[in-house]
């Protein structure tokens, strides 16, 4: 609502927004469609020599200086022509008080006031202003004060004339007679400008009232999504309970979590293999505990769709960038699909086809890669597979993906897909059962198959571990977060889960109590800043500087 607090000191105007509004696009938005903004066109026609002209801003700022100049010339003119004129007056007025007695008996001896000047110019060679000037002049002028004020007054009109003299010939000093003219009207009747004046004041980018800062996104399985500063995330040790992360109705949970930056791009992939765009500050706001907002009201996703994967771009204006990177889309069912992020490149408001397939199947993941990564998808059984990106073929958006991996026991289903870089000696493949066991595993562990096989065990399934929900791929570095249905939230530090081999059931990461499971699982980096280890206690946070991706459970 808006409050209108003028007075009389001014015009103040106050718009309450409600607490998720974003104000920056509120203003932006204001600036647009009312009248806080206004532009007013204007058509610079001028007289010019007597004729109308059309003037750029440039050329009425020099016609205006012309026009200065001008009536600068003619006002010394007009000044020395009058100083001149009296000096030559004063001329007169100075040889009659020089020769006072003879002026006097000259005029005494005329019959008339003309009889009185002809004589003087005779005798003096005075010109007629300067008789008339004499035989007018009172007799007060006569005594010894006055005739020193003639010649000072004299003296100062001598030196005005050459000041004048000097104008007419030196044009530096002309325009700094304007320039001081124009600057002490400016001090007389000049006032601070209440409006900015701009060539064009454009479109509004409300990126640019929003720092760059680490966010973490959630999503819940209804749909609810919201971004919350990472620094109100702490490290706490391996086996903890965690923090509330998200206060989400009875029936709902969180199920997609990861990190991204204010200015980013996030690219939303749904089940149905659309693609939406959103810009990161154009979420809302929330704390750890806060519901979010259905992502409907963001993106015109379908009732019965959901989104299942996310992917963050710093921009789409490098060419080079948008053509040598790739989009890689991975099914439930097993197939993947490879297209360069070029196709992704334009916004459209209802979104744009990524993936097509058949019948029983949805979209499950997707990952931005360089084109020379590996690929390693794993199952709920337990089993992964590792293959080359090369051997998966650019194709457009619609067309239907490849067989990324056969599964092997009855009803199972792709969980998830990391994309890795061989020559990167830090990453391990962090594996996550929904019961909250989880380890880490070195890539060479997992030999390099080709497509379409049916993987190798990546972790031993058992009915205390649960089904396997998630596989990333971690530095030794790096944080994990880790958000159970219940909406807790634990971080804890990748280097604390050991390193076991593929057939090993893990550690457990996280306490979950009753029937709770987990939900997602995202990795972030931390700082240097050493973490004390206190198990079950939560640590000081660390700052989050890089990127991370999301792994997600399915229902």
């Amino acid at each position: 609502y808006i409050n209108d607090e003028s007075d009389r000191t001014g015009l103040r105007i106050v718009i309450i927004l409600k607490k998720d509004a974003q104000a920056s696009v509120v203003l932006n938005k204001l600036y647009k469609y009312s009248q806080l903004q206004t532009s007013f066109s204007v058509n610079n026609i001028a007289l010019v020599k007597g004729r109308p002209r059309v003037l750029t801003l440039k050329d009425l700022i020099r016609h205006f200086v012309d026009h200065r100049h001008e009536v600068v010339i003619r006002r010394t003119q007009f000044d020395l022509k009058k100083a001149e004129d009296r000096q030559h007056i004063l001329e007169g007025l100075i040889i009659a008080s020089d020769n006072i007695d003879e002026v006097i008996k000259i005029i005494r001896g005329s019959a008339s006031p003309d009889e009185a000047r002809e004589k003087l110019i005779e005798r003096f060679e005075l010109s007629e202003l300067q008789s008339r000037a004499i035989v007018e002049m009172r007799l007060r002028q006569l005594t010894g004060l006055e005739q020193d004020k003639l010649r000072a007054e004299y003296e100062e009109l001598t030196k005005l004339i050459a000041h004048l003299k000097e104008i007419l010939e030196n044009e530096d000093m002309r325009m700094n007679i304007i320039k001081d003219e124009l600057v002490e009207v400016e001090e007389k009747y000049g006032d601070e400008r209440r409006t900015d004046i701009v060539p064009d004041a454009g479109e509004f980018n409300p990126e640019d009232f929003y720092a760059d800062e680490d966010m973490l996104i959630t999503i819940s399985h209804m749909g609810y999504v919201k971004r919350t500063n990472l620094h109100e995330f702490r490290t706490q040790n391996r086996g903890g309970v965690g923090s509330k992360g998200s206060d989400t109705r009875e029936e709902d949970f969180l199920e997609h979590m990861f990190h991204a930056t204010m200015h980013n791009t996030l690219l939303f992939f749904t089940e149905k293999g659309k693609c939406f765009w959103l810009r990161v500050y154009e979420i809302p706001e929330g704390t750890k505990t806060s519901k979010g907002r259905a992502i409907q009201n963001l993106i015109n996703i379908e009732p019965d769709d959901k989104v299942k994967a996310f992917i963050k771009v710093k921009n789409f204006t490098d060419n080079e960038y948008l053509n040598n990177n790739f989009i890689v889309l991975a099914t439930k069912e097993g197939l993947i699909k490879k297209t360069t992020l070029e196709a992704y490149s334009r916004p459209r408001a209802n979104g744009i086809i990524a993936i097509n397939f058949r019948e029983g199947d949805s979209l499950l993941q997707a990952r931005l890669t360089n084109g020379n990564n590996e690929i390693i998808l794993a199952v709920k059984s337990g089993k992964a597979i590792r293959f080359n990106e090369q051997t998966v073929r650019t194709v457009g958006r619609t067309a239907l993906g490849v067989r990324g991996i056969k599964f092997s026991a009855p009803g199972d289903e792709v969980i998830g897909m990391v994309t890795v870089d061989a020559s990167n000696d830090d990453t391990t493949i962090l594996v996550v059962s929904e019961k909250g066991y989880g380890k880490r595993t070195k890539i060479d562990d997992y030999r390099i198959t080709n497509r379409g096989g049916k993987g190798v065990k990546t972790i031993n399934i058992t009915e205390k571990t649960g089904s396997l929900i998630s596989i990333k791929a971690v530095a030794e570095d790096s944080d994990l977060m880790i958000i159970n249905k219940s909406g807790i939230t634990i971080r804890l530090a990748v280097e604390t889960i050991r390193i076991a081999g593929r057939a090993t059931q893990g550690v457990k990461l996280i306490n979950l109590r009753n029937d709770d499971s987990i939900a997602a699982v995202a990795g972030v980096a931390k700082s240097e800043e050493e973490v004390e280890e206190i198990p079950g206690e939560e640590l000081p946070g660390n700052e989050l500087e890089t990127d991370t991706t999301l792994e997600e459970r399915d229902e």
